[in-house]
């Protein structure tokens, strides 16, 4: 994760709930609205998992980059991935199964390592100059095959599997203005499905969301509707 997000649409800042006492400090994370970090904003309030926002004057990363997150006991997590499977590990369901967990896990991985190098063309350097979605992708035609018959990536609903392959997702069309995505409807539905949860809007801004929302309901972003006639 680095610094060189700027996102085209600015949201109004809103910080984490905070929950601490004079005994604990618990999570805190340093990041800002034009970094990464507001992707784990999104997981922590999905999840009911409480976050402080740290200074960024402290920030313990060690290369100083956002984001990063601190726990008791001298815990401190860097890269957005990383950060996700901890904010996860706070906070999983008692109901998520080990498959479940493994498929959110393994999810959480390949957004980092897959997908980030696919919405983002970087110079040697670090800078971002494009993004691969502006043509066809073999990876991206698989995920669109795969969310045709399903609303989110693992089974039994909505995880932070979603929360950080969505958040990469978003940020494309919100860098590159006019970028058109629907040669991947099912992408496109998907997306848009995420970025109308409340804790997105929470985590991301009013503004940022209903940009998302209404940029992707352009693509032909609506609710899949069945067109069997009476069968």
């Amino acid at each position: 994760s680095c610094n060189a997000f700027s996102p085209v649409v600015q949201p109004c800042v809103k910080s984490a709930t905070a929950s601490t006492t004079s005994l604990s400090m618990g999570l805190t994370l340093y990041g800002s609205q034009g970094s990464r970090s507001p992707l784990v904003n999104w997981g922590a309030y999905e999840l009911g998992v409480d976050l402080t926002m740290g200074d960024l004057g402290k920030n313990p990363h060690p290369f100083k980059q956002i984001p990063s997150l601190t726990d008791d006991d001298d815990v401190v997590v860097f890269e957005s991935g990383a950060i996700l499977q901890y904010v996860y590990s706070k906070g999983v369901p008692d109901d998520d199964s080990a498959s479940r967990r493994a498929s959110i896990t393994s999810w959480i991985s390949w957004a980092n390592a897959s997908l980030d190098p696919i919405c983002f063309l970087e110079t040697p350097d670090g800078k971002v100059y494009d993004t691969g979605l502006k043509k066809e992708n073999k990876r991206i035609d698989t995920l669109d095959s795969m969310l045709a018959d399903k609303e989110y990536l693992v089974d039994g609903g909505f995880s932070l599997a979603d929360v950080a392959v969505a958040s990469y997702l978003l940020y494309v069309p919100q860098f590159f203005k006019g970028i058109d995505l629907s040669r991947w409807p099912n992408i496109v539905a998907y997306m848009k499905r995420c970025a109308s949860r409340p804790a997105y809007g929470e985590a991301f801004g009013a503004d940022v969301q209903g940009y998302l929302v209404d940029t992707l309901g352009t693509m032909g972003g609506g609710e899949k509707k069945k067109i069997f006639g009476m069968f």
